[in-house]
């Protein structure tokens, strides 16, 4: 009787600390973007290559369409995401409980990875007359999804020419939507923090006569005084379409997890079925996921254990 006692006892403690999170979740949820950008079809593949090889019973990692950063942040912050991917400069923000988390910093998430570097283009078409950022008062202009990185870097680049919110008509779309609006006419401009090249604005090019808009100049400067975006220059031979570089700015794509329900010995699966692995990713950002670019982003963020752990492992961290 006694035995049965203790079994019925330590079913319930375990079934109990399963519904608490437990730390040992295997049915995880990946926060990634809007589908038209970078991060949702690149994340479904990188899902794919984690459910290949992470080898841990009942282990399953579904790629969810979001606002993508903020969001993703967020998320995982409340328990409803397990991984997200996030530009490394909200994650900063999320870290320090500063911009768009000035309310209360997340303290459950740990950086596991770098995913590919984000390059900001701002696109227009020929049709438009739009030369310069500067010219985009008065325009009808997609920033990005609420609580994306696109969005929270649009709205500084716009401040840095000068346009703050209300001087133009803004457009809170991902960058798929806000594609086909630029091809068919209905949008002056569009902001993407995306991968390069991008699929999307190769496609519109076989429409229209795209312009990527420089940023450049004082307006840089007071960019990278004021964020952690640093000047990048795209260059000519990305798009058919260019002629020269197009001087931009740029920010690390990174991959993050909850501490509180991936625990160590998963979050270190995680890392090394991923990183080992992702040759087997078709995308074209795909090519940045090697050990060699890893810790790209990591400064200043909290490591999770797993990832820690892994990165001790393979001797890159001390």
């Amino acid at each position: 009787m006694k035995k049965l006692k203790f079994l019925f006892v330590s079913i319930l403690a375990t079934a109990t600390l399963a519904a608490c999170g437990g730390g040992d979740a295997t049915e995880l949820q990946m926060g990634t973007g809007s589908t038209g950008g970078t991060y949702y079809p690149l994340g479904q593949e990188m899902a794919t290559v984690m459910n290949d090889n992470v080898d841990v019973e009942g282990f399953n990692v579904s790629a969810v369409a979001s606002g993508a950063s903020v969001e993703n942040l967020a998320k995982i912050g409340r328990g409803e995401f397990q991984l997200g991917m996030t530009v490394h400069l909200p994650a900063l923000d999320a870290a320090n409980g500063e911009g768009e988390f000035a309310d209360g910093a997340i303290e459950n998430f740990g950086f596991m990875g770098h995913i590919y570097p984000e390059v900001m283009q701002v696109v227009t078409t020929e049709g438009t007359g739009i030369t310069s950022i500067a010219d985009l008062a008065g325009k009808k202009v997609a920033i990005g999804p609420p609580g994306s990185g696109t969005q929270s870097a649009a709205k500084l680049i716009l401040e840095a020419y000068g346009i703050q919110d209300g001087d133009y008509e803004a457009l809170e779309e991902g960058f798929g939507d806000a594609a086909g609006r630029l091809q068919d006419g209905q949008l002056d401009a569009s902001f993407g923090l995306l991968g390069l090249p991008a699929g999307n604005i190769i496609d519109i090019s076989t429409q229209r006569d795209v312009v990527i808009l420089p940023i450049e100049g004082e307006a840089l400067d007071y960019i990278e005084a004021n964020s952690g975006y640093a000047g990048y220059e795209i260059p000519a031979d990305s798009y058919d379409f260019l002629d020269a570089p197009v001087m931009t700015v740029t920010a690390y794509a990174v991959l993050v997890g909850s501490t509180d329900e991936i625990n160590e010995d998963l979050g270190d699966d995680i890392v090394k079925s991923l990183y080992e692995n992702a040759g087997g990713i078709s995308h074209q950002q795909g090519t940045h996921l090697t050990i060699e670019n890893v810790l790209n982003g990591s400064d200043g963020l909290p490591m999770h254990p797993g990832a820690e752990k892994y990165f001790r492992e393979i001797g890159i961290l001390n």
